[in-house]
C-alpha cells in the first residue's frame, strides 16, 4: 500500500520536539510526530495518593486527553473514556518503570497530555513527550539540591508499527491505523528494554516470524525517537543510543 505521504514503510514520519512548552510548568514539551501533535505538562506536587502516604517515596503519573477539535469529529471536552483512560495509564506505567520512585521524596509528579491534532500515534507521541516534561521535573530537583540524586534510571520512548498487505510499517498515521490487519504500540528504554508490548490482530493472526520482524522495526524508529529527545536533552544521550546508528 503507498503511503500517502511518500514514505518508505520502515520511515518515520516528520518529528520535531519543542521543550519547554508551557510556562507554568515545572517541564513540559510538545511533540509532533507527522500531523500529530501533543503538549504534556509536568506539575510537581507535594501531596500523594493516600495509599502511598508515609511511605517516603514519590509517584508519577498521567492524564491523557483530546481536545474537542483534534479529531474530525467534535470529542466532547474533559470526557475521560476508557480510550483515554487505557492511554493515561500507559504513559504512567511507562515513566515509572525508568524511575526510582524512593528517590522523589514524598513528591507525585503528575504528567498531563493534551492532544491538538490526532492522527495516529498519540499514546507514543505521549510517552515520548511526557519523559522529556519529566526528565525536566527531577533535573529542576535536582539542582535545586530538593533530591541526593537523580532518579531517571533510563532513557525512554515509544512507536506504533504494524502489518498491512503483509508488510511490516513503522509510524503509522490514522489511515495506516485503520487499514492496518495487526497493530502494535510498543514502549523501550535507550538500553533497549522493552517497558511495554501493546499488540492486536485486527484483521488476521499474526505469526512468530512477523511479531519478530514488528519489533524489530519498532526497535530501530525508537532509536531514532531517542535521538531527538536527545537533541532537547543533550546530555542524557547514552552510549546505546549514540552507537544505534539510523
Amino acid at each position: 500500500m503507498p503511503r500517502s505521504d511518500g514514505r518508505s514503510p520502515h520511515a518515520l514520519r516528520k518529528i520535531s520536539i519543542e521543550t519547554p512548552f508551557f510556562r507554568h510548568a515545572e517541564g513540559s514539551a510538545a511533540i509532533r510526530m507527522g500531523n500529530t501533535w501533543v503538549a504534556c505538562a509536568a506539575s510537581l506536587e507535594t501531596r500523594l495518593p493516600f495509599w502511598m502516604r508515609g511511605q517516603r517515596s514519590g509517584w508519577v503519573t498521567a492524564e491523557y486527553g483530546l481536545l474537542p477539535r483534534s479529531v474530525p469529529e467534535r470529542a466532547a471536552r474533559n470526557r475521560v473514556s476508557g480510550r483515554n483512560f487505557e492511554i493515561q495509564r500507559l504513559v504512567g506505567r511507562s515513566l515509572r518503570a525508568i524511575t526510582d520512585l524512593d528517590l522523589l521524596g514524598e513528591r507525585q509528579i503528575i504528567i498531563d497530555c493534551d492532544v491538538f491534532e490526532a492522527d495516529g500515534g498519540t499514546r507514543t507521541a505521549s510517552v515520548t513527550a511526557a519523559y522529556v516534561a519529566l526528565h525536566q521535573v527531577c533535573r529542576h530537583l535536582l539542582e535545586k539540591g530538593e533530591i541526593r540524586k537523580f532518579p531517571i534510571k533510563d532513557q525512554l520512548a515509544a512507536i506504533s508499527v504494524g502489518l498491512i498487505n503483509g508488510e511490516p510499517v513503522l509510524d503509522l498515521d490514522h489511515a495506516e491505523d485503520s487499514a492496518a490487519d495487526v497493530d502494535f504500540n510498543v514502549v523501550m528504554t535507550g538500553s533497549g528494554h522493552f517497558v511495554e508490548v501493546q499488540g492486536t490482530a485486527e484483521g488476521r493472526p499474526y505469526t512468530r516470524q512477523e511479531l519478530n520482524k514488528m519489533l524489530s522495526l519498532a526497535a530501530s524508529g525508537i532509536r531514532k525517537v531517542l535521538k531527538a529527545q536527545a537533541r532537547v536533552l543533550p546530555w542524557i544521550l547514552s552510549p546505546e543510543v549514540k552507537d544505534g546508528g539510523e
